[in-house]
């Protein structure tokens, strides 16, 4: 089951409660998994120096909480930080994800299935952080990475789900999850596309971006190389590769599982929508994520066999509304909410 977990302090005290959270699966599974060993193989190399000196100069609070992160983990500093590096340095890093996008009068509806490594299930959570140098947020989190990178909602209202994108083209510049969780201490959808437009970008992702009080769904897709941002005018699907046209040129690998649940996913949208998606009936964006059609590439993925080695870890259905965002988080879609949550706050 999913846990709960309260984070307080500093960045470095809550990075260290972080750790200590996540302690017993690293120790137990991750360090020895392969997916570890393949990104320690960048250990001592020029790249290493050179991220990990981008992010104490731009992104001093986050390199604190790293610093936390290794110390509560009791793991090499160096180590942590190149698996918070993972997707920048290996295009085939198990993380991937679906994501609904629901624009409507009442407010941007965004359900989103978290896919990472089984071997991390039952070592989960949904974090509470109170952090004395930024604004408060909940985020699920995974053992010995920062958070951000997965779903999240801060204490603005500024809501953001994060999907994989293995992109070809990563270099020297900031780790991606670095940049979502700086954006986890935003205030605005312009702040946030902001940030990422002007900082030195290494790996990539796709966001889901909205806020309470305002009506733009945003779809965000960057790379090291471009920043993509446009507003979702009707109701989409985004699996883990990058959809947008500016995007296409750029090299990216797309696995066999994200093309089909990108097809089911907008199959299913249409049987919901009709052909032009304006003449929408009442869409289950619960009952999209958790389809099994396709045996072999479910959208909905808990098998010991995935072709991708990824496992749907939790599912969160959050709505945006006027003046809170109110949001659920399943671990399984269709089962009841484990915990149900206003703002970055349990309800």
């Amino acid at each position: 089951m999913l846990s709960l977990i309260e984070l307080s302090g500093s960045s470095f005290q809550t990075g260290r409660a972080l750790g200590r959270f996540g302690a017993q699966a690293a120790h137990s599974y991750l360090v020895s998994s392969s997916p570890w060993q393949t990104v320690m193989a960048w250990r001592g190399t020029d790249t290493s120096r050179a991220m990990q000196a981008l992010v104490q100069q731009h992104f001093p609070r986050v390199h604190q909480e790293l610093q936390g992160l290794a110390a509560g983990l009791e793991l090499a500093p160096e180590d942590v930080f190149l698996w918070n590096c993972r997707g920048d340095l290996w295009s085939m890093a198990p993380d991937g994800c679906t994501t609904v996008q629901l624009p409507g009068p009442g407010g941007p509806r965004i359900t989103h299935n978290e896919d990472g490594d089984p071997g991390l299930a039952g070592y989960c959570g949904i974090g509470m952080f109170a952090n004395d140098e930024g604004p408060d947020f909940a985020s699920f989190v995974y053992p010995a990475s920062i958070p951000g990178h997965t779903f999240a909602v801060n204490e603005h209202g500024l809501a953001m789900t994060v999907n994989n994108l293995r992109t070809r083209r990563a270099t020297v510049g900031i780790p991606r999850m670095v940049l979502t969780r700086a954006l986890l201490d935003c205030s605005s959808l312009a702040q946030a596309v902001n940030l990422l437009v002007g900082m030195p970008r290494s790996g990539g992702f796709h966001l889901s971006l909205a806020q309470r009080g305002q009506q733009d769904l945003m779809s965000v897709e960057f790379n090291a190389l471009h920043v993509s941002s446009r507003v979702v005018q009707a109701p989409s699907l985004h699996a883990n590769h990058a959809l947008h046209d500016s995007m296409l040129g750029y090299p990216q690998v797309i696995t066999d599982s994200s093309r089909h649940r990108q097809r089911r996913g907008d199959e299913l949208l249409g049987q919901q929508t009709g052909p032009d998606r304006a003449s929408k009936t009442e869409i289950d964006p619960l009952c999209i994520l958790a389809d099994q059609e396709n045996r072999q590439f479910p959208i909905y993925r808990d098998q010991p066999d995935d072709s991708d080695a990824e496992n749907t870890m939790a599912t969160a259905d959050i709505q945006v509304g006027t003046e809170t965002v109110t949001w659920a988080v399943h671990e399984r879609p269709g089962q009841s909410a484990r915990f149900n949550l206003v703002d970055a706050n349990l309800a």
